[in-house]
């Protein structure tokens, strides 16, 4: 039986053998071999098709190397918020489960050389809540999409919807219990006990004379029965108006107050709404990294786009050219008063308005909103970095 066949116990070994994961030292990442042993390894690292790959990444390795960095991270990051959501995991679990795939990107081919290295990497980039315990780093995905926000928003709005109704029914409930235990406390009957006089008198029962007795004494309960329970239904009539009236008036005051409540709720929640991406459309703003050279430092732009809510494309007033930056390069540029400008953060986010005056003190602004439901409506100690002038 030759060498080369299919059905050989050499072939069906070494096809057994490749299934399982092998040693991280013996792959090569840019050619995407995995040897299954030191000798294998150094035969691969000899051949014409490793060479070739090596004289391609020598050109620009830099440039590689941020590809597989950027495939790595996607790749964890995917797995963690598929896999584990918002739940605080150690990062050698999701590492472990990860690398289960053999065809995996190698960490030994980015940027980072260790597993914390990348989990401390995270945490700085605003990737993940990172903490480290005597057991380990532990992480935990943020998730800043904005449909997973708007669904969380909703579900605590059904909730406190839900919670309000409960809140009446139970009220509604309790007042018709009291009103039915106000009622059967007036017509219940009061029972008196037999008593008597001398304990030597015989009992003796008369039943003719009892029986005209008992009728005359029933038909005089039942009238003053009746004429009681005339007055009983008058009086509920009464205080059921009555209590009916305070319901209306007590509602009337309660829907007054939640809506104070609302309004109050809506303000603080407008103060204190603040993401931290800011870029918009039409602003302009004013690079301030010196990566790029003189040319471009402290230079006024327009942002032209806004890519994945971090990073913008800007065409610089000057000259011209365009250029894709991080929001961490960019910072807002305030004109001055009187003009146009665009609110980039917090409750009023999206809002235009009209610059009125500069406190260069607390390094804040007051403007008037110039469109929009709120249209006239004055802001005041309104920072910097959350408003921009718009082109």
């Amino acid at each position: 039986m030759g060498k080369s066949d299919f059905l050989s116990p050499k072939a069906i070994a070494n096809r057994i053998k490749s299934k399982g994961l092998q040693k991280l030292r013996w792959y090569c990442q840019m050619c995407q071999k995995q040897c299954r042993d030191e000798n294998g390894f150094k035969c691969h690292c000899m051949s014409e098709s490793h060479q070739r790959q090596l004289l391609l990444a020598s050109e620009d390795p830099q440039q590689f190397m941020d590809y597989f960095s950027e495939e790595f991270r996607n790749d964890f990051l995917e797995l963690l918020r598929r896999r584990f959501g918002t739940k605080r995991v150690h990062n050698n679990i999701v590492y472990n489960e990860y690398i289960s795939h053999r065809e995996h990107i190698h960490m030994n081919a980015t940027q980072w050389e260790t597993l914390t290295d990348f989990t401390k990497w995270l945490g700085r980039e605003g990737f993940c809540k990172v903490d480290e315990t005597p057991k380990g780093w532990y992480i935990q995905y943020i998730d800043r999409d904005p449909e997973t926000i708007r669904r969380q928003q909703e579900q605590e709005k059904k909730k406190k919807q839900d919670l309000d109704d409960e809140e009446k029914t139970a009220k509604f409930i309790e007042e018709q219990v009291r009103r039915g235990l106000e009622g059967k406390e007036q017509e219940r009957p009061v029972y008196t006990e037999l008593n008597r006089e001398n304990d030597e008198e015989k009992v003796a029962f008369n039943l003719n004379k009892g029986a005209s007795t008992s009728v005359a004494a029933s038909s005089k309960t039942s009238v003053l029965g009746l004429s009681a329970l005339k007055m009983v239904r008058g009086a509920g009539s009464v205080k059921r108006k009555e209590s009916a009236h305070s319901s209306g008036q007590s509602k009337e005051k309660k829907k007054k107050s939640a809506l104070d409540e609302i309004m109050e709720f809506e303000e603080e929640k407008k103060k204190t709404a603040r993401t931290d991406y800011w870029l918009q459309p039409e602003i302009v703003v004013k690079i301030v990294t010196k990566k790029l050279g003189e040319k471009y430092h402290k230079k006024k732009a327009v942002v032209k786009e806004v890519i994945d809510k971090y990073t913008a494309v800007v065409k610089m007033i000057d000259s011209g050219d365009k250029l894709k930056l991080d929001q961490t390069h960019l910072e807002t540029v305030i004109p001055a008063p009187g003009k146009k400008v665009l609110v980039l953060n917090g409750g009023y986010r999206g809002n235009e308005g009209i610059l009125e005056s500069i406190n260069e003190k607390n390094f804040s602004a007051a403007i008037i909103i110039d469109s929009g439901p709120l249209k006239g409506r004055r802001i005041e100690g309104i920072q910097y970095e959350d408003i921009s002038k718009l082109l």
